[in-house]
């Protein structure tokens, strides 16, 4: 009788009980093996790499089995929110292809009927699991101050004892309720603690969904469950949102697995049937030779706002992460090169145990595949809309040039092997810049690019001829090499490698050199796309009038 007048004295508010949640909140009407799964991130901060890396693990099992994917905001920690973080994560998510089925649609509302998804708007709810604890005698308040638990923990690491909250050391767990009641009367601060049952000497074994079995003591610790500001702590509003919202997988980053003790032991004691876990590797990167945490400090890759400034389409960052998750995507990829990348199945016992190695290149190599068998129209408008805004200059040449641009960004993509040009949309200014006059003209001689066999004298007397030798309209790419061969013939160039090598002083040098020399001419570029192309859509007269440009350089 006493727990129970301490449980409503603390909580003179609360009447209902988690029975009545548990009713109010009931399983989906899913079909079996569904997955419900979530993103629960704190608004500290905006979005970085390692939180679309997880998102995107929730919402591929939750979308593939056909479940539901919900969006939870874990903002108890109200004194570090950062303005905008909720309506940074929904975007971000949005962007890389993942919307949410349930949860928080921005900084107010929601959609679906688990709500509130908004843990500072559940805190009736935690009450009532709380004061429930309290009546049961598995939770009390505590009254140590901060400097009085500081004490007890140099106190504890001196002696070469775990610290924390427990056994002996944890004196209020003692307390008669009579003895707590007083204090509360008298006005002295306190916290809700849990009590644990558990004894450090006893092993709990889990099976990891990635990790596989794992065996950990069982938790000894008297948690805080409810803070001085009346908000939970992570760990009891994780158990008691995750039941309620009957989410069915707990997808996060192994960070959390040492905190796995304290979830199982809330689970059990509030009688609630636990979710399956998974915890994900952590990011890690290699620098000079050794593997460390990708860091939002140190790498500018961490941060999302990266992908949209440098410019990869979000299928690329997404294709790449889906290499992360499962090395058996690169395959699958290479066997259905035009498939949708969601008719991947996403499979956890399939993931790297150890943490997951971002490597840029292999971002670049994917991207370039991504991008290459998009079509001229769709570059076109992706490019555009990164350049509007960060590459002014190449957007307005772009978009009063589209039928040119759209004919730029379709070279070599029609046969089976297209060209792979372009990793990130920061690419294509200085691939196809000199395709514009205004960008072109600029140029001096410094800026001609030669192969050694070369010199820019010897391309200028090659220029000399080939001006007025050569026929724009050839009619092919073959037609016209065959006569870019027969004017280099004559100037002294060969044709045959094997009979070059075997009589060199008797050549200027080879036909490449003189096909060299044009392009120099054409775009002072050493490696260009086909040249025949090149000057198709430069059009004859922009193309002889580079040729006399060139030999004024």
């Amino acid at each position: 009788m006493s727990l129970e007048k301490l449980a409503d004295l603390i909580f003179p508010h609360i009447d209902k009980t988690p029975e009545y949640y548990l009713k109010k909140y009931p399983k989906r009407n899913l079909k079996e093996g569904a997955v419900v799964s979530r993103y629960a991130p704190s608004p500290t901060g905006f979005q970085h790499i390692g939180g679309v890396f997880a998102a995107l693990i929730n919402e591929r099992l939750a979308s593939q089995s056909e479940g539901v994917f919900f969006l939870r905001i874990e903002d108890t920690d109200q004194k570090r929110e950062v303005k905008g973080a909720i309506k940074d994560t929904i975007e971000t998510m949005h962007n890389f292809g993942m919307d949410f089925n349930e949860g928080m649609t921005g900084e107010d509302g929601s959609i679906g009927d688990y709500g509130p998804y908004r843990q500072s708007q559940r805190q009736e709810i935690y009450e009532t699991f709380a004061k429930d604890l309290i009546r049961r005698g598995l939770a009390y308040p505590s009254f140590a101050t901060p400097e009085e638990l500081a004490a007890l923990r140099e106190r504890q690491i001196e002696a070469k004892i775990t610290p924390g909250y427990y056994g002996e050391f944890a004196t209020d767990r003692n307390l008669s309720p009579e003895e707590a009641m007083e204090k509360i009367k008298n006005g002295e601060n306190y916290i809700i603690r849990f009590k644990s049952p558990g004894n450090i000497e006893n092993r709990i074994e889990f099976y990891d969904l990635i990790k596989g079995d794992i065996s950990f003591p069982e938790n000894n610790q008297d948690i805080v469950i409810i803070k001085g500001d009346g908000l939970p702590t992570y760990h009891f509003a994780h158990v008691v949102d995750d039941a309620l919202m009957r989410t069915t997988h707990v997808i996060r980053g192994e960070e959390w697995l040492s905190s796995l003790p304290i979830h199982v032991q809330l689970f059990d004691v509030l009688g609630l049937e636990r979710p399956k876990y998974a915890h994900i590797p952590t990011i890690m990167k290699n620098d000079n030779g050794s593997k460390r945490k990708l860091s939002k400090r140190k790498d500018a890759e961490a941060a999302v706002s990266y992908y949209a400034e440098v410019g990869y389409p979000a299928q690329s960052v997404i294709e790449y992460l889906l290499n992360i998750i499962n090395s058996s995507f690169e395959e699958w990829r290479a066997e259905n090169p035009h498939a949708d990348y969601h008719e991947f199945p996403v499979s956890l016992d399939k993931m790297n145990k150890s943490g997951a190695l971002f490597d840029i290149v292999k971002l670049n190599d994917v991207s370039k595949e991504v991008i290459c068998k998009f079509k001229a129209d769709k570059v076109y408008d992706l490019y555009t809309a990164w350049a509007k805004e960060y590459d002014k200059e190449m957007y307005e040449l772009v978009t009063n040039n589209e039928a040119m641009a759209k004919e730029i960004f379709n070279i070599d993509k029609e046969g089976p092997k297209p060209r792979k040009d372009f990793a990130k949309w920061e690419d294509v200014r200085g691939k196809i810049d000199y395709f514009f006059d205004e960008l072109f003209n600029k140029e001096t001689a410094e800026n001609v690019e030669l192969p050694k066999t070369l010199t820019l004298e010897a391309a200028k007397e090659i220029i000399m001829v080939y001006k007025d030798e050569f026929n724009f309209n050839s009619g092919s790419q073959e037609a016209w090499f065959e006569e870019l061969k027969e004017i280099g013939t004559k100037l002294g160039y060969c044709v045959n490698r094997k009979e070059y090598k075997a009589n060199p002083d008797r050549y200027k040098g080879m036909i490449s050199d003189v096909a060299a020399a044009v392009r120099a001419a054409l775009s002072h570029r050493s490696n260009t796309p086909d040249l025949y192309t090149i000057m198709q859509i430069l059009g004859e007269e922009k193309t002889k009038a580079r040729f006399e440009a060139f030999l004024n350089l």
